[in-house]
């Protein structure tokens, strides 16, 4: 048997298979246990899932953070353009605001309307229903160009490189998958099988970092770090003939390749602006964190459910050794001769490194836990899919429907969010680069949520008609954004007629530059509208803002142990940029 081979051999399909007979025993069999516990079909159970430990809680955040964008458009990002992206994946200390300040709002809303709320509910009670109603609409569409569509479309490509499925025989085979497995196992199913992969997907991926690291230093792992820095040097190539290297996080200067994509401090304004939409307001990772009732009081429920965000925010410092620098390895063994490794396409960087360096038996067994990640990954879209739906459009016109009439609709809905996606891929081909192209769409939607939610909590003078205002006009602005990114090539076309030429400053800004710009424009128009419009009420600013029961409920739910572990997370991304700078 040849232990070293670069291909599957049969070891490494055996062990797939018995792997994913055995990883779906388990996750039956927990859902199995979990429902023996209940009494009948319950809609809040099979969406937001029950009481999990802080470090399930952890595990769930991250496996629903890592798909297949990471697999592919996170290593081929590396390769091609080193460090510049992992501005939105050292993000560690972001999720940190989502434990200490958000969980708290969330959880007294929970306690004050006797339900787990979704974040529509959030918006619907500081502002207006119409205002909730309307990030629902925002959130779906959101994962139909960024979720679906790009975990299909990227999920293909890795069982291509890696397995050598055609490609859409790997994307549909991995949606039709992940359906089976949300509609049988739920939420429940979803956190079980991210406990489950997460180990095995971390350790896989730092097998591939370190044997990529030792077959580049031949041998030495210390060595190969250096020429994979090395290399990074050499490339970025500008007009004048000079190399401005992709080993570094700022592009300051106009010559720089990089500059145009990643413009010196605004690329990590942009970054945040995404990074808070992401992970403090979107359903699905809020979600992980709402479940985590079990009738339990609510300082235990708020500390269970902080520090599973703080392990979330030390999971999150992993994904750029575990894919970005994967990449950047693939690149400089490409470029090396005589080391046996190509890479045609950056896409495919990651899975080309797990067949080329890891040893026969391995290969299967890390396969099980990427396969596991993007079901994971996958299926939390799918639940709360069904969630947004169920909860802020369905139950609210038909609330005499017995619960297992809900948990149908949404799983209809899931159904109708996935075709959608699926059908958005032809079109998202042709918008540029796979990483590139999803933060961009992030982009144009962060700025109103950001807005909306920011202004909610810090100010009590910010109106019910001012929040609905900035949904609205926020969203539309960033949809005539993406439609011009659409006919432009995402502004790289020349076009030509009057109205291109008149509105070139809409289309040809810098993503992230229009993105701040957005930001700002919305808060200003958020302003002025609430100096015309009725004040919200005592109810709703209560329910939302600073008061006396949400600095008692912080106080009462940490100790200093909470403080240390969280200044680890920054501390760790704070170092990691003073190295990248």
């Amino acid at each position: 048997m040849n232990w070293s081979s670069h291909e599957f051999i049969w070891l490494d399909w055996v062990i797939i298979a018995v792997g994913i007979l055995a990883v779906t025993w388990a996750v039956w069999r927990s859902v199995k246990k979990d429902k023996l516990s209940q009494v009948g079909a319950n809609s809040e159970d099979y969406l937001f899932g029950k009481g999990e430990p802080w470090y399930i809680i952890g595990a769930a955040i991250f496996a629903a953070n890592i798909g297949s964008e990471h697999l592919v458009g996170l290593a081929g990002t590396g390769a091609k353009s080193g460090v510049g992206m992992a501005h939105w994946e050292m993000q560690g200390w972001m999720i940190l605001i989502l434990g200490w300040l958000f969980v708290p709002f969330y959880q007294l809303m929970n306690a004050k309307l006797g339900k787990i709320i979704t974040m529509p509910d959030f918006l619907k009670n500081r502002y207006t229903p119409r205002t909730g109603s309307w990030l629902s609409i925002i959130t779906l569409i959101a994962y139909v160009l960024t979720k679906v569509s790009v975990t299909a479309f990227t999920g293909g490509i890795f069982m291509e490189s890696l397995l050598g499925l055609p490609f859409w025989y790997g994307a549909i085979g991995l949606i039709v998958l992940t359906g089976v497995f949300t509609v049988f196992g739920g939420m429940k199913g979803v956190m079980t099988l991210s406990a489950i992969q997460t180990p095995i997907l971390i350790i896989g991926s730092f097998l591939v970092l370190f044997l990529g690291l030792s077959a580049l230093g031949g041998g030495d792992i210390a060595q190969g770090w250096t020429a994979m820095i090395d290399h990074a040097k050499t490339l970025s190539v500008g007009k004048d003939g000079v190399a401005y290297g992709t080993n570094h996080m700022f592009h300051f200067e106009t010559g720089d390749p990089m500059y145009d994509d990643y413009p010196g401090f605004w690329v990590f304004i942009g970054a945040v602006i995404i990074g808070f939409w992401y992970w403090c307001t979107d359903q699905h990772i809020v979600q992980r964190v709402l479940g985590q009732t079990k009738g339990e009081s609510h300082d235990v429920v708020m500390k269970r459910a902080r520090r599973g965000t703080i392990a979330a925010g030390y999971f999150k410092i992993l994904p750029v050794f575990m894919f970005l620098i994967p990449g950047m390895i693939a690149a400089a063994l490409a470029a090396r001769p005589g080391s046996g490794f190509t890479l045609e396409n950056p896409d495919t960087a990651f899975g080309s490194m797990v067949k080329f360096v890891l040893p026969a038996g391995v290969k299967g067994i890390v396969t099980i836990g990427f396969i596991s990640a993007l079901v994971a990954s996958l299926a939390a879209f799918f639940n709360s899919c069904a969630t947004l739906f169920t909860e802020d459009f369905y139950k609210p016109m038909y609330k005499d429907k017995s619960e297992s009439t809900y948990v149908l609709v949404g799983r209809i809905a899931t159904m109708v969010v996935v075709v959608l996606g699926m059908a958005w891929i032809p079109v998202m081909m042709n918008l540029g680069s796979l990483y590139d192209y999803l933060q961009g769409i992030q982009s144009l939607l962060a700025p109103a949520m950001v807005a909306v939610f920011v202004l909610g909590i810090f100010s009590k003078r910010i109106t019910p008609k001012a929040g609905e205002a900035g949904m609205i006009v926020g969203f539309f602005i960033g949809m005539a954004r993406l439609l011009t990114n659409v006919f432009t090539h995402s502004g790289k076309d020349v076009m030509t007629g009057g109205f291109w030429e008149s509105t070139s400053w809409f289309w040809k800004t810098n993503w992230l530059i229009f993105e701040i710009w957005l930001l700002v424009f919305i808060v200003l128009m958020m302003v002025v509208v609430s100096i015309f419009t009725p004040k919200p009420t005592a109810e709703q600013i209560d329910a939302i803002t600073f008061t006396g029961d949400y600095k008692t409920l912080v106080k009462d739910s940490w100790n200093k142990w909470d403080v240390i572990a969280s200044l680890g997370v920054v501390a760790i991304c704070v170092a990691f940029y003073l190295y990248f700078w």
